[in-house]
């Protein structure tokens, strides 16, 4: 229960606590202005790291863990978005800046234990590194890849995409590691991110600052280094790397080039591979899931690889650095530029349009989401154990708040229905997949379990194919989504499929998806998929 529970915490904080920063955001003009370097055309609000930082730490408090790498992390966390946020607010000197990473840095090392002391197989057996070489590395480590996603974060979206996939492959090795400390932290992290993300996809509504951008990457650089060095382990010290290897080697290739033009490596420009894929002529979605794919990659080679020889790991990466630089430094001599055809172009492509325009595919596809969404949720608290008291009480009285609001203020339907819905659709999922899971030889659960599939493309095509101007639209979160509840839950090992863990964190995010999509989609009427939503919470009451 305690996954279940730092998940929804995590979100629930950061959805709440978004939109309110938002708010103070603009009214005391914390934003960020549009610059020659900057992708965005109007001020934009960049407080979102603060939000992310708090739905993070709230849970850790609520476990009241006291070991001490847990309050380095915390005591680390901390001064990174104090500095971080300053620097939002009132622009601080690079100095100043690399002071809160040193310190950060060092509180993981000297208090925390977190140090990169083994190379594994890269080294002879029971090699050590001395401490004046560990300290210094380690400090090094945290302080570059703190900057290389601080460095990430140039585009809508993307430094949050990379960090859910890193966190998502952390939590995964924590897990099959029985490292439960590393795994809810990262978990929490991947929740905060997943809630954030509803409003930093393009166009971004809020931004992390460089308060989040910090944060998660000091957050990435700890939880991996304490996992593949900490307590004695299988996994591999070469996995930071490749886990985090994108960013980082985003980040050395800007730097070398700065130096190569004579320049400081600090300096700013617009080389970063994200800024060179738009200039091949992506699209801002298009460049950030590119990116995505190539994080996926390395996230998919980091966990099934990570019994496999160090060096094989090392080479494994350096060939696809090698690859990557090869094609980006061929594209830019040669002065390619992206070819669109017709059936890659969805918004110049006559004959989709014309689908999108006769509602050939959206009309059926929403009606067997609009009925199918609401039932599956029915069925899942149909299926589900009786629950603790206190969960039945907070399903009456969410029921009693959805009838009140829709009698009362039906302006404020919307986020009633939004707000019961994240606290249901957890405790619905949760309470139900023991049973559901010891019927897998029947017909109907088979079904079940593939409906999550079959909704998941319909939440492709009612986005693309969508008429309305204001709805949902389909955005690079619809790949995080798919890799996270597809992929991840039928990852090759037996401990995963014996627990059905990633099965059931699948279930929620795409009930969490779906009803965003259907919201949206449904444009303030919300009769039907209310009452079903009472019908719904009254079965989980009375069961």
């Amino acid at each position: 229960m305690i996954f279940l529970s730092t998940l929804l915490l995590a979100v629930l904080i950061t959805i709440v606590l978004v939109p309110l920063f938002s708010t103070l955001a603009m009214r005391y003009q914390l934003v960020d202005v549009p610059n020659e370097r900057k992708i965005h055309l109007q001020p934009i609000p960049r407080v979102g790291g603060i939000a992310m930082a708090l739905g993070t730490f709230i849970p850790i408090f609520y476990w009241n863990y006291g070991e001490r790498l847990v309050q380095a992390y915390l005591a680390g966390g901390c001064i990174l978005v104090l500095f971080g946020a300053t620097d939002d607010f009132r622009e601080l000197s690079p100095g100043i800046k690399f002071a809160g990473q040193i310190i950060a840095a060092l509180i993981a090392i000297l208090y925390g234990g977190v140090e990169i002391k083994s190379l594994g197989g890269l080294a002879p057996d029971n090699f050590l590194l001395a401490e004046w070489i560990a300290i210094p590395l380690t400090v090094l480590a945290i302080v570059g890849v703190t900057n290389a996603i601080n460095l990430a974060d140039g585009l809508d979206g993307l430094a949050g995409g990379i960090c859910l996939l890193i966190f998502a492959g952390i939590g995964y090795l924590a897990y099959l590691d029985d490292n439960t400390v590393i795994g809810l932290i990262a978990l929490a992290l991947a929740g905060v991110i997943f809630g954030f993300l509803r409003f930093n996809t393009h166009p971004a509504s809020i931004f992390m600052g460089d308060a989040g951008s910090q944060f998660l990457g000091f957050s990435a650089i700890f939880l991996s280094l304490a996992l593949t060095q900490g307590h004695p382990t299988a996994l591999s010290p070469v996995l930071p790397l490749i886990l985090l290897g994108f960013p980082v080697l985003d980040t050395l290739t800007v730097m070398v080039i700065r130096i190569a033009r004579g320049r400081s490596p600090f300096s700013a420009d617009k080389n970063h591979f994200h800024h060179n894929l738009m200039e091949f002529g992506f699209l801002h979605s298009e460049s950030v899931l590119i990116i995505y794919i190539f994080q996926t990659v390395l996230l998919l080679a980091a966990v099934m690889l990570r019994f496999y020889s160090d060096w094989l790991l090392l080479a494994g990466y350096l060939l696809f650095s090698t690859l990557v630089l090869i094609g980006f430094t061929f594209a830019a001599r040669t002065e390619r530029k992206m070819k669109r055809f017709d059936f890659l172009d969805l918004n110049i492509s006559g004959r989709l349009r014309l689908l999108k325009r006769e509602g050939t595919v959206i009309m059926p596809s929403f009606r067997i989401f609009e009925f199918g969404i609401p039932l599956l949720l029915f069925i899942t608290c149909l299926a589900a154990e009786s629950p603790p008291a206190y969960i039945s009480l907070v399903c009456l009285l969410a029921a009693g708040l959805i009838l009140l609001t829709w009698f009362f203020r039906r302006e404020g339907m919307e986020l009633c229905l939004r707000f019961v819905l994240y606290i249901l659709v957890p405790f619905a999922v949760y309470l139900s997949d023991d049973r559901l899971t010891t019927m897998t030889s029947a017909p109907l659960a088979r079904f079940y379990n593939l409906s999550f599939g079959i909704f998941a493309v319909l939440i492709i095509l009612i986005s693309k194919f969508s008429r309305r101007q204001k709805g949902f639209h389909s955005s690079p979160m619809d790949f995080l989504i798919i890799i996270l509840a597809l992929v991840v839950p039928n990852m090759p090992d037996q401990k995963i499929q014996e627990y059905q863990l990633g099965l059931m964190a699948a279930k929620i995010i795409l009930l969490y998806f779906s009803y965003e999509v259907l919201l949206a989609e449904l444009r303030g009427k919300y009769n039907r998929v209310g009452f079903a939503t009472v019908a719904s919470l009254l079965v989980m009451a009375i069961k």
